[in-house]
């Protein structure tokens, strides 16, 4: 873990999930239309096969798929993207952090490095960006796979406290440890899941320049709440992966997206939160290479 954008916390991991997935982290410089510099976008790459693309949720990076993504790099290849804004991907100041930026940077991340249609998998807010991205560009994804996924829920309401003044307040308040650990303990059913670990894992890029001013740019813009009534336009095979005890975005929306997406199957998974990818990873492998297949 010497690379030089890692903070140095990420000596301090301890389980093997997550020390493995960040010896597997690299960035690359991806040319796109947002700036007249490539932008250092970090991913894990992992396996052989038909591609398979993750994407986080808000404010998290790819340590977010480290119990989920071995799995299934043992059938695919497997590219797991920090979104523009968020995790280990650089920050530029002149590019804006906005979901049609967002969008594009992903864009231009996948015809860089893979270049041929994958399985877009997104989880929470990442489903949302999923869904955007598959709206737009089609051809790039032959199937698609939401995790507890935003877009019939609006994002995180902190943009009331976004005003002129009180961003970094309120950024800086997301920032706490003991409000980031009640959010992690809302996202279990099982508590124990929330460990020193788990909580160095949700906080790590958090150091990294910019991180505030990102935060408090997405949030203005308002996020994904624009994308509800889009979602019955997805054309893709879509599987939809749901916890049963989600208290993030509650059990509602999972009925929802499969009576608006035609090509659609809903797997709960029991005892689960909202996390079902770091709570119950091997069932959540298993349904996604089910569904693949």
């Amino acid at each position: 873990m010497t690379l030089p954008f890692l903070p140095a916390a990420a000596a301090q991991l301890t389980e093997l999930t997550s020390i493995a997935l960040m010896q597997h982290l690299q960035r690359q410089e991806i040319p796109t239309p947002l700036s007249s510099n490539a932008i250092a976008t970090a991913f894990v790459k992992q396996g052989i096969g038909s591609p398979i693309l993750l994407m986080h949720g808000f404010d998290s990076s790819v340590l977010e798929f480290r119990r989920l993504q071995p799995l299934l790099a043992d059938h695919h290849t497997v590219w797991n993207v920090d979104l523009l804004g968020f995790g280990f991907t650089d920050r530029p100041a002149d590019v804006p952090f906005t979901p049609g930026a967002i969008k594009t940077h992903l864009y231009y991340t996948w015809k860089t490095l893979i270049g041929e249609p994958v399985v877009l998998v997104g989880a929470s807010m990442g489903g949302a960006a999923a869904i955007d991205f598959a709206l737009t560009y089609p051809d790039a994804v032959k199937q698609l796979v939401l995790l507890d996924s935003a877009g019939f829920a609006k994002g995180p309401d902190i943009s009331k406290f976004m005003l002129p003044g009180l961003g970094y307040l309120a950024a800086e308040f997301l920032r706490r440890p003991g409000v980031r650990r009640k959010v992690s303990l809302q996202a279990y059913a099982d508590s124990s899941f929330v460990t020193p670990d788990a909580e160095l894992c949700a906080a790590l890029h958090l150091t990294l320049p910019r991180w505030r001013e990102a935060i408090i740019a997405f949030t203005k813009s308002g996020g994904y709440n624009f994308l509800f009534n889009q979602i019955a336009q997805i054309t893709q095979p879509t599987l939809i992966v749901w916890g049963d005890s989600d208290r993030i975005l509650g059990t509602a929306d999972a009925e929802k997206f499969k009576a608006a997406i035609a090509h659609s199957q809903l797997l709960w998974i029991p005892n689960c939160g909202h996390v079902p990818h770091l709570e119950k990873p091997e069932i959540t492998a298993e349904a996604i290479l089910s569904f693949i297949n």
